[in-house]
């Protein structure tokens, strides 16, 4: 096999155990990968505001403002007036939403990061550009996205509901 199909089907493998977990969590909690990351930024800061949770996902303010609209039409965050500064709006976790972090799979990226931290530093540099690059060669570079293993939109229709009985 030459090193263009090898790199292929690496990225396949990738593609699709992204895809296949994506499918889990959606059958499992009713949410995407990035819904739950942004539940689990809420949950870790208490409260914060859009504009911060955005800024650590690296993905627009827009975005974030429907994501966070589906998981409010879901009951599982609330956005309220700060008492501080009226102007901004701060997001909490519900019940529901507190109980849908903890029931969902650990996250794919978390082993990722596992992983990827125990490397050397110089192996983490090489393989941050190898997939700059590879983003690069696939006119990918400028997508919004955030540091969540999940494929399709960041901002997509609303996943199923899970039938009643299942967990």
């Amino acid at each position: 096999m030459d090193r263009t199909d090898a790199s292929l089907i690496a990225l396949r493998r990738i593609l699709r155990a992204t895809e296949l977990y994506g499918r889990t969590l959606a059958r499992i909690a009713g949410l995407t990968p990035v819904q739950i990351r942004v539940l689990q930024v809420v949950q870790m800061q208490g409260s914060t505001t859009p504009k911060q949770i955005s800024l650590q996902m690296g993905v627009s303010q827009a975005t974030i403002s429907t994501l966070l609209d589906r998981l409010a039409a879901k009951a599982m965050i609330e956005r309220q007036r700060s008492d501080i500064d009226r102007r901004k709006t701060n997001v909490v976790l519900t019940e529901t939403g507190r109980k849908a972090v903890e029931g969902a799979p650990d996250p794919l990226q978390q082993k990722y990061v596992k992983e990827f931290e125990a490397l050397a530093d110089w192996e983490q540099a090489m393989i941050v550009a190898a997939l700059e690059r590879v983003a690069t060669m696939l006119n990918a570079s400028a997508i919004d996205a955030s540091p969540v293993l999940d494929m399709g939109e960041i901002h997509r229709p609303p996943a199923p509901e899970a039938p009643q009985g299942e967990p």
